[in-house]
């Protein structure tokens, strides 16, 4: 299982960075309104640069004149399992304190590309 991070980003505009553990470092997508709980809930997620693997445990204040500036705490951490990655989606499992389940991120057909949406996904009943 790879990690994930929901940073809490309190910077121009609050925000939510989703980041999940993939290709030796951490994918990562601002998500204005925050990580959807409820299932069927869909959020945009606006792809951002890739952060290094040691910033899934930060929290801290990002100096003013730095890009992001503002505070950061961790909102919600845990692993995750892929079930499924092609161009353009990306289909998981959490395993989180605070957001546990199905979720896919799914790349929209906006320009300039950049944006997807988080979906949480309907649990499967068990049996």
């Amino acid at each position: 299982m790879s990690r994930f991070v929901v940073h809490e980003h309190h910077s121009r505009r609050l925000h939510w960075d989703f980041r999940l553990e993939m290709d030796g470092v951490l994918k990562s997508w601002a998500v204005p309104k925050g990580v959807p709980i409820v299932p069927g809930e869909k959020r945009l997620a606006v792809e951002v640069d890739d952060h290094e693997l040691a910033y899934i445990d930060f929290e801290g204040e990002i100096a003013e004149g730095d890009y992001g500036a503002g505070a950061v705490k961790i909102w919600d951490k845990g692993a995750y399992e892929i079930t499924e990655r092609k161009a353009g989606l990306i289909v998981f499992e959490l395993q989180g304190t605070v957001v546990s389940g199905p979720y896919r991120l799914v790349r929209t057909g906006w320009e300039p590309g950049n944006k997807w949406l988080l979906i949480r996904g309907e649990k499967k009943p068990a049996g």
